[in-house]
């Protein structure tokens, strides 16, 4: 008769998630432990995930939030490895993901959804846009929620160099003027930089939208390399090695070895300025072909054991009071994801008058300047012929 008792009460399966009420969907996540998978190299990402998200979380909804570090190559390889063991609840619910590592997710079935429309918060957020509804050239299809956005800028120190470039041609007249100044990141905003540097080989800003195209790639990553190769012996060690985490990049520019960086959230330096990392003399620029804007994004694995909890989580990361924590110029200082006309009065009204940035460019000030993701395949393929083609030579 316990046992009867105990198995009586009717459980939501997966698909009966997708068909339930928020009531109901809050009502099961309440006392969940959700795991959380995301990058860990930002101290000040740090903070706000462990003190704030996390006890407002427990305070809220009495969800014990736990994070663990790992992201592109990581998440996939964890969801992979559980998917050919048949592991049907997972280590991680939630994952912090765009681009290449959604695209490598879905083609393993390894993304559960759709959920986001049942999210309470997501009215605030314009699906129609593009650069939000589209994560690298493919339509997010309910399958991701976006949590922030922004567009990566270049950095210089204005104390050092007067005139910075703005497109190829005027950055290989910089590195033979100013040798050991500049490099490439052998990381996920070097590739960045990189498709930055394709689109202007191939004429325009639009110029890598659509699907990939072999013969585009072949095409212009020829002439990329090319540039490359015959400039590098005027980079950073003499283009012998190149920095593998953009973490490396950013302790290059701040204690001087480096003159220009590159950075996402229109260059990134506020924080580093504001903390004494960077010097005051810091600032970000647009570059004149235009650099890459995108979102970034939540996603729920396929096998994750908590997916209520998640989608609590989840709804919670995009509220505006989440939100608004996040945005502060002197904090995390990330673009909220969050169209400010469809938020209540308060709210609109507290993002308005927030202070603005004393040392990196707005979003507004790059929009002229603002590339799509191109398709995964263009990020791929760098990483790999970056090292063949360049490092390796």
């Amino acid at each position: 008769m316990l046992l009867i008792s105990c198995n009586s009460e009717p459980k939501m399966d997966d698909s009966g998630l997708k068909a339930a009420s928020w009531e109901e969907i809050s009502a099961k996540a309440k006392g969940t432990a959700v795991n959380m998978m995301m990058w860990q190299g930002s101290p000040v990402i740090n903070n706000y995930m462990n003190n704030y998200v996390v006890p407002q979380l427990k305070e809220k909804y009495n969800i014990d939030l736990k994070i663990s570090g790992g992201q592109g190559p990581e998440i996939v390889q964890l969801a992979m490895g559980e998917k050919e063991a048949g592991i049907t609840s997972g280590q991680v619910d939630i994952v912090w993901i765009n681009g290449e590592t959604s695209f490598q997710l879905r083609k393993i079935d390894g993304l559960w959804g759709p959920f986001i429309e049942q999210l309470p918060n997501i009215k605030y957020i314009d699906l129609d846009d593009r650069y939000i509804n589209t994560d690298f050239q493919q339509p997010i299809a309910g399958m991701e929620c976006p949590w922030s956005i922004g567009q990566a800028a270049m950095v210089y120190d204005s104390a050092k160099v007067a005139n910075p470039p703005r497109n190829l041609n005027e950055l290989e007249t910089y590195v033979k003027k100013y040798p050991g100044t500049f490099t490439i990141g052998n990381d996920f905003s070097g590739m960045t930089q990189l498709k930055s540097f394709l689109a202007e080989l191939g004429g325009s800003p639009n110029n890598l939208n659509g699907d990939f195209s072999e013969e585009k790639y072949n095409r212009l990553s020829k002439q990329l390399w090319e540039y490359l190769n015959r400039n590098k012996k005027y980079f950073w060690k003499e283009g012998e090695t190149f920095p593998k985490e953009q973490t490396k990049m950013s302790q290059l520019f701040a204690n001087g070895e480096l003159y220009l960086n590159f950075g996402f959230s229109e260059g990134g330096i506020e924080e580093k300025v504001v903390s004494g990392l960077y010097p005051e003399t810091a600032r970000s620029y647009p570059w004149e072909n235009g650099t890459i804007k995108n979102t970034n994004y939540m996603g729920i694995l396929q096998n994750a054991p908590q997916k209520a909890g998640a989608m609590q989580v989840i709804d919670f990361l995009i509220s505006p009071a989440a939100q608004f924590e996040k945005s502060h110029a002197n904090g995390m200082d990330s673009n909220t994801i969050l169209e400010i006309d469809s938020l209540p009065k308060e709210w609109a009204e507290k993002f308005t008058n927030a202070p603005h940035r004393k040392y990196g460019l707005e979003m507004e000030d790059l929009k002229e300047y603002a590339i799509e993701e191109p398709a995964p395949e263009y990020m791929i393929r760098l990483y790999e012929d970056f090292r063949t083609q360049v490092i390796e030579k």
